[in-house]
């Protein structure tokens, strides 16, 4: 495929990113844009510079790069959460001149995201619950906050090959044989991956908490305060 159809294939999944954040009304206050901000940073740093990549050949990599899509999704919303991880690792694969891989990484992460923000905001409703004492010792809460952690890592287990089959195939120009078996050992990799960055963002949602909510800058906290 030609680079300036993927360029524009990128542009129109980063257009479609775009219209439904506004569907769904997300309001983007200067500090939530602040943290989403830093949090891409930080996803694109995690990728960049603390991963093994192209495992077995394949183009996938080790990396702890979701871990802030998912933290972001909890500590804020999904779709903040969704542009966090979608920004700062869509703009990781086009640094390192990959602009194909850019067009699914936008969208996998993205509905990380939305699928971590459902789980922790709207199942689990985080918002409203405290560890009773401290957060290792409540085990309920610890469940819940590793389950909205895990949910969307755990879809991008499937998303993942999935969309990665299509984007080799019919982006790359690889065969149906060899498309399937990277699919293949990309779901291997990114249920690795998903793992990892569970234990990563239960780990800083349960440090960076309630720092946030004293400095009132998660939504939940603003709205206790005023």
């Amino acid at each position: 495929m030609q680079p300036s159809t993927i360029w524009f294939l990128f542009f129109c999944v980063v257009a479609l990113t775009l219209v439904f954040a506004a569907l769904t009304r997300t309001r983007f206050t200067v500090q939530k844009i602040a943290v989403i901000g830093v949090m891409a940073a930080l996803s694109f740093v995690a990728y960049e510079f603390f991963r093994i990549p192209n495992v077995l050949g394949t183009g996938s990599s080790f990396h702890l790069g979701n871990t802030f899509t998912a933290l972001t999704a909890m500590l804020l919303d999904g779709v903040s959460g969704g542009l966090a991880g979608a920004i700062g690792l869509s703009l990781a694969d086009i640094v390192a001149g990959d602009p194909g891989y850019a067009v699914t990484t936008f969208l996998l992460k993205f509905i990380i995201g939305l699928v971590c923000g459902a789980a922790s905001h709207r199942l689990f409703r985080l918002d409203d619950r405290k560890p009773a004492g401290k957060a290792l010792a409540d085990w309920r809460y610890l469940s819940m906050v590793t389950g909205s952690a895990f949910s969307g890592l755990l879809v991008n287990v499937f998303t993942d090959p999935f969309l990665g089959y299509f984007r080799n195939r019919y982006i790359f120009g690889q065969d149906v044989e060899l498309a399937s078996v990277v699919a293949k050992v990309a779901s291997g990799v990114t249920l690795v991956n998903s793992l990892l960055s569970t234990a990563c963002a239960v780990a800083l949602y349960l440090a960076l908490r309630p720092a946030l909510e004293k400095a009132r800058l998660l939504p939940g906290a603003r709205r206790m305060h005023a």
